[in-house]
């Protein structure tokens, strides 16, 4: 008999259970809105990439150059010459190739990435077609080296 009162008991929790579930199921699909409005995005995001390593490679000590250099004249502001510092721009991301001489042959020290600040050490120089300015950063002495002048703007002294 014992055994037959624990089975009516099991069978009235399993139903009971049941009942509870479905009605709680009922009430859930009963309350919650018929639609959500369209709110649109709620947040536009993007992606910034993270900074990536500079690579160093040095192969030789800059030296000066055997291209004649271009006549000086007393700077201007907002003009290239000796002791204006200057802003690589312009790489898309790239990077400037900043050389131990004047000239596209010329070894390549290490890049030199947008927004970096350099002063202007010597120079012009005329080879292969392109204005060369010496280059060095006053926060790095092994930073130096010869640049074109079309990745370089001209700016106040930081």
């Amino acid at each position: 008999m014992r055994e037959i009162l624990n089975l009516r008991v099991l069978i009235a929790a399993l139903v009971i259970g049941f009942l509870l579930t479905c009605g709680s199921m009922i009430y859930i699909l009963a309350v919650r809105p018929a639609s959500l409005p369209d709110l649109g995005p709620l947040a536009a995001l993007t992606r910034i990439p993270g900074p990536t390593a500079t690579p160093y490679v040095f192969t030789a000590t800059p030296s000066p150059p055997s291209a004649a250099p271009l006549p000086s004249t007393t700077s201007l502001p907002g003009q290239f010459a000796v002791g204006v510092y200057v802003q690589i721009s312009g790489t898309e991301g790239q990077g400037l190739r900043i050389r131990s001489e004047p000239g596209l042959n010329a070894t390549q020290l290490f890049l030199g990435y947008d927004a970096e600040v350099f002063q202007i050490a010597d120079g012009p120089r005329e080879t292969d077609g392109y204005t060369w300015w010496y280059l060095t950063a006053s926060y790095d002495t092994t930073r130096s080296g010869w640049a074109v002048q079309n990745y370089l703007s001209v700016i106040d002294s930081p």
